[in-house]
């Protein structure tokens, strides 16, 4: 029978720790640099609201 690797699943769960914490830290700067996409600058509702001069006023 084959004796177990310890040293490689340590290892192994360290660099998934690692990404895991990785991950986390990625999500937590990201969610304060960027801010909600959510609703568009009052100039581009504005724009979206008015017809454009291509559009045959009805």
């Amino acid at each position: 029978m084959a004796k177990p690797n310890y040293a490689f699943a340590k290892r192994q769960r360290d660099i998934a720790k690692k990404q895991k914490a990785e991950e986390k830290r990625l999500r937590k700067t990201g969610a304060q640099q960027e801010p909600a996409p959510e609703e568009p600058p009052p100039q581009q509702q504005q724009a979206a609201d008015e017809p454009t001069p291509a559009e045959p006023a009805a």
